[in-house]
C-alpha cells in the first residue's frame, strides 16, 4: 500500500509564490533600472556646458534709443558644426548674448512681450524677445545653459506633432518640462502637423500647407475654403491642446511655418481672411520673418496682429546683430538730423545696386536705362510714425522732362504721394484699387520749389513756397493704420544730370 502523498496547504503555496516573486523582482531589478535609465536618457539628452566666450562687439547698440520698443529675434537651432544657415553655433550664440548684455539689452518672456503689444509700453529699456522656431533639441542641449549663464529668457515655438520624434533632432516632452521648470523658457505654437509642404495643383507643385488650399487627388480639385478652414482650425486647436495637456500655459503667440504668412498662397481674398480670423481668435499675434510691409513690434503690428522678426543666422556676428538692432530700433522724428547725409539710412526701392541716394540728391550716378528712382528712409525704424513734418527743397525742375515726389505714411497701405513739377503739385492716396486723387494745386512756374508736408493721423497738409497747396483729410481709420515713415523719388532721363533733385531735407514734429 502506497503511503499517502502529503500536499502543501494553501498558505504554504501562497508563501512560496511570494518568495518566488520577490526573487524574480530582486533578479530583475537591475535590468528594470537599466531599461528605465536607458529610456529616460533617450527622452532627456545630456546638456553641454556653456562655452567660455568674449564678445568683440564695439557697442554699436549705443545708437538704439533706450525707450525703443522691443525687437523680436528669430532663431531656429543652436548646435556645433552644422551646415544649415539656420543653425547658430553655441560659441556664436554665447557671443551674441554677451554683446546684448553688455549693450544693456534685457530679454522678455512671452507674457511680457504680449503685454507690450496690448499696452504699447515697453517693459524695459532696450529689450529683445528671443524666439526659436520648430523645437529642436539643441535648445535643451546647448542654448539652455548659455541662457542660464547670461540670466536671459527665450520662447520655443513647438511643432507639437514632432515633439519626441526623429530623436534626437526634436525636443522631447520630458526635456520641455525641465526647460519650463527652469523659468528661462516658455512655449508657444508653431502648428501641430502643418509645418510642411504639400501638393496644391494637379501637376504636383507644392507649397506650405497652412497658407494654401491643398489639392484633393481623389476629387481632382482644390479644397474649398470651408474644407481649408476645418483642416487648419483642427490643427491649431490640437497644437494648443498638446501644449496645455502637458501642464504648460496656453500659448499666446503663433509663428508661421517657414516664416512665410503669404508666400505663394492660393487662398484668395476669402481664404486669406479665413486664415487671419483663425489666428486672431486664438492668439494675440502671429510672428513672421517676411512681411508685405514693415511691421516691427509696435502699434502697426499690434493692430494687424502680425509682428515682423529680425532673423538671426549662422553668419550673424555679435557686432552685426547690434548694428541690425540699432537699424530696427524706432526713431523719433525729432531725432532725425540731416537725413540726406546718411546714405546708409536709406533703402533703395528701384534698380537695386545701380542707383542710390546720389540719384535723388543730384550727385549721381544716374541709371542709364531708367527714368525713375526712389528710396525709403529707415522703413523699419519709422513704421509707427504718426506725427511729423518734412521740409524739402526741390531743384532742377524741367517741365515735361522731370519731377520729384514725396511719399508719406510709407508702408501703411494708405500711402499718400505728392508729386511736384515746375508748375503743378498733385496729391494722391493709395486705396484698395491703387492710387486715387486727393488734391491738386497750381504753382508759380519755377525750377525750384520749397515743400512742407505735415502729417498727422487724420490729415496730410502740403504747403509749397509758403502758400497752402492742399489738405487731405482721412477719417474712419485708427492712427496705427495710417502710421508710416517717408520716401523720396525723382524722375529724369539720361545720365547727364537732367533729373530733378532734392537739395535739402529736414524732419521734425508735425507742428
Amino acid at each position: 500500500m502506497k503511503p499517502a502523498v502529503r500536499r502543501p496547504s494553501g498558505r504554504r503555496l501562497a508563501l512560496r509564490a511570494v518568495v518566488t516573486l520577490c526573487t524574480v523582482a530582486v533578479v530583475a531589478l537591475p535590468f528594470a533600472a537599466a531599461w528605465q535609465y536607458t529610456g529616460f536618457s533617450r527622452s532627456v539628452s545630456r546638456q553641454a556646458d556653456a562655452p567660455e566666450v568674449r564678445s568683440d562687439a564695439n557697442g554699436a547698440a549705443a545708437s538704439a534709443p533706450a525707450e525703443a520698443p522691443p525687437v523680436v529675434l528669430a532663431y531656429h537651432d543652436v548646435a556645433p558644426g552644422a551646415d544649415s544657415r539656420y543653425t547658430v553655433t553655441p560659441r556664436r550664440f554665447g557671443q551674441q548674448l554677451t554683446a546684448l548684455r553688455r549693450a544693456g539689452y534685457r530679454t522678455l518672456s512671452t507674457e511680457e512681450f504680449t503685454r507690450f503689444l496690448h499696452t504699447g509700453h515697453p517693459p524695459a529699456p532696450r529689450s529683445v524677445y528671443l524666439t526659436f522656431d520648430d523645437g529642436t533639441h539643441g535648445l535643451w542641449v546647448h542654448a539652455d545653459r548659455i541662457l542660464a549663464a547670461h540670466g536671459m529668457k527665450a520662447a520655443a515655438y513647438l511643432i507639437t506633432g514632432s515633439v519626441g520624434t526623429h530623436r534626437p533632432y526634436y525636443l522631447s516632452w520630458p526635456e520641455i518640462a525641465r526647460m519650463a521648470r527652469s523659468g528661462r523658457w516658455d512655449f508657444q505654437a508653431h502648428t501641430r502637423l502643418s509645418h510642411r509642404r504639400a501638393a496644391i495643383a494637379r501637376d504636383g507643385s507644392t507649397a506650405p500647407v497652412l497658407s494654401n488650399r491643398l489639392w484633393v487627388e481623389r476629387l481632382g480639385r482644390l479644397e474649398t475654403v470651408t474644407e481649408y478652414r476645418r483642416r487648419v482650425a483642427a490643427d491649431l486647436d490640437r497644437s494648443i491642446r498638446d501644449i496645455t495637456d502637458h501642464g504648460l500655459p496656453r500659448p499666446l503667440l503663433f509663428a508661421y511655418p517657414f516664416s512665410e504668412p503669404t508666400a505663394r498662397t492660393n487662398l484668395g481674398p476669402d481664404g486669406a481672411r479665413t486664415l487671419r480670423e483663425l489666428l486672431r481668435t486664438r492668439f494675440t499675434a502671429s510672428l513672421t520673418n517676411t512681411s508685405s510691409r514693415p511691421r516691427p513690434a509696435g502699434p502697426r503690428a499690434a493692430a494687424a496682429g502680425e509682428v515682423q522678426r529680425l532673423e538671426v543666422t549662422r553668419d550673424t556676428t555679435a557686432d552685426g546683430l547690434l548694428r541690425e538692432l540699432a537699424r530696427w530700433s524706432a526713431v523719433r522724428p525729432s531725432a532725425v538730423t540731416a537725413p540726406l547725409s546718411r546714405p546708409d539710412h536709406w533703402r533703395t526701392t528701384t534698380s537695386p545696386g545701380r542707383t542710390g541716394l546720389g540719384t535723388l540728391t543730384g550727385e549721381g550716378p544716374y541709371p542709364p536705362d531708367a527714368r525713375y528712382a526712389a528710396a525709403e528712409y529707415r522703413p523699419i525704424a519709422t513704421a509707427d510714425w504718426t506725427h511729423y513734418r518734412l521740409h524739402a527743397t526741390v531743384e532742377g525742375l524741367r517741365e515735361a522732362v522731370n519731377g520729384a515726389g514725396i511719399t508719406v505714411r510709407s508702408g501703411s497701405g494708405h500711402e499718400t504721394a505728392l508729386s511736384v513739377s515746375r508748375s503743378r503739385a498733385r496729391l494722391r492716396e493709395r486705396g484698395p484699387d491703387g492710387f486715387r486723387p486727393a488734391g491738386v494745386c497750381s504753382l508759380t512756374d519755377a525750377p525750384e520749389h520749397e515743400v512742407v508736408v505735415r502729417v498727422t493721423p487724420g490729415t496730410v497738409r502740403v504747403d509749397i513756397d509758403g502758400a497752402r497747396c492742399v489738405t487731405h483729410r482721412t477719417e474712419g481709420r485708427a492712427p496705427a493704420e495710417n502710421a508710416g515713415g517717408f520716401a523720396l523719388n525723382v524722375r529724369g532721363e539720361g545720365t547727364d544730370g537732367s533729373w530733378a533733385r532734392f537739395s535739402s531735407l529736414k524732419v521734425g514734429g508735425a507742428s
